[in-house]
């Protein structure tokens, strides 16, 4: 979730490092691929990508956590994990389908009387599948208007949508796709009413301690627990500008606040994208496709959208997960259906300004996809 956009520039990216916390064997070509990631211009100063099949664990990093330093991103660095935020929203729903709390065709009007009468009709599969057309509060001028003033503006998380409580839907639920950042808001706060506690605790509960989740969290402020990937505004010719801390978490909430690491993004996906979390039929809802709903940024490959989740096709296979975007961090996620096989890749800039960055680094998550699901592996 692109929060704001912040002043700020780039300067070219740090020179790349090998990687580590990896076993023998890993694939030069992926390391370079990271490594040319990093060094081209306007690229991003840090870079990251784990790949782990049946258990074994191949990292590869390139550039610095942290201008400055000789420090090389590692598994344990938190960082901003953006709208790959919407898949925990997503697991914390479709957890409670599973335990009959809620159910996919509940509707807001059912959930949350109090918001605008007009979204009533929206039920909880199309915020899921982004097929609602709620508004974006996040494109709210008044929202932008606050965060331009002070970017670390403690919001109301829970009185997010009131920025387009005015407006009424964009289209006829269900009726076509569109990416929202509101869509993941009225998703926990149907969560909250259906079981009385708060959201926080419900990730706690369904995803963090059956997935062993040690490092995630979701803050309300702009601290980031140390150690931390740095992000940065990366703006040639200018020197790049750390970001890490710049933005209030409040802000995006559960559609795009989320702290976590490298290994714990990765026994996420692997819980999600796999058999761990849902049962077998929640998983089939959950995999029923929007043809062409892409993720934010876009994923490598075709994008389709299910419920919290996203399917990309590759030129090597298919796999699920999701991606993200906000000042200072890109990430992606993703699992084969079975759950064995993983792949984040988490880079310390916001490069979906560059359309030319963007497009290698989708290439470039490709290349790991296509490692990822190798059949001599």
């Amino acid at each position: 979730m692109a929060v704001a956009t912040l002043s700020g520039a780039l300067a070219p990216a740090a020179t790349a490092s090998g990687g580590q916390g990896g076993p023998p064997g890993r694939d030069p070509a992926l390391q370079r691929e990271l490594a040319g990631l990093v060094g081209a211009p306007g690229g991003p100063p840090g870079a990251i990508a784990v790949l782990t099949r049946d258990g074994e664990r191949q990292v590869y990093a390139a550039g610095t956590a942290e201008l400055g330093t000789r420090r090389v991103p590692r598994p344990d660095d938190h960082m901003r994990i953006a709208s790959v935020a919407k898949a925990f929203s997503g697991a914390v729903a479709l957890s409670l389908v599973d335990r009959h709390r809620i159910g996919l065709d509940d509707t807001i009007g059912q959930r949350l009387p109090q918001l605008p009468s007009d979204w009533h009709g929206v039920t909880l599969r199309q915020l899921l599948n982004h097929t609602s057309g709620l508004p974006d509060y996040s494109g709210s001028e008044a929202f932008l208007e606050i965060i331009r003033e002070d970017p670390r503006h403690r919001f109301d998380s829970r009185r997010l949508l009131d920025f387009v409580a005015d407006e009424g839907l964009l289209f006829p639920p269900g009726s076509r796709y569109a990416y929202s950042n509101s869509d993941n808001i009225a998703v926990a706060l149907m969560a909250e009413q259906a079981t009385g506690q708060r959201y926080e605790q419900l990730l706690r509960e369904l995803v963090y301690r059956p997935l062993g989740l040690r490092s995630t969290s979701l803050p309300q402020g702009y601290r980031l627990p140390v150690p931390y990937l740095h992000g940065y505004v990366v703006r040639p010719p200018d020197p790049p500008e750390d970001v890490s801390e710049a933005i209030s978490a409040s802000g995006a909430w559960a559609s795009g606040g989320i702290v976590s690491t490298p290994r714990d993004l990765t026994a996420f996906i692997r819980g999600y994208a796999g058999p761990e979390l849902l049962s077998p039929p929640t998983r089939r809802q959950q995999q029923r496709f929007v043809p062409g709903g892409a993720s934010e940024p876009a994923g490598p490959g075709a994008n389709d959208a299910g419920l919290g989740i996203f399917r990309y096709t590759t030129r090597c296979g298919v796999v699920l997960g999701h991606t993200g975007n906000t000042a200072g961090y890109t990430q992606f996620a993703a699992a084969t259906p079975d759950g064995r096989r993983s792949v984040t890749v988490s880079v310390s800039s916001q490069v979906t300004g560059d359309p030319e960055l963007l497009a290698r680094l989708r290439a470039a998550e490709e290349h790991f996809v296509c490692a990822l699901l190798r059949r001599d592996r």
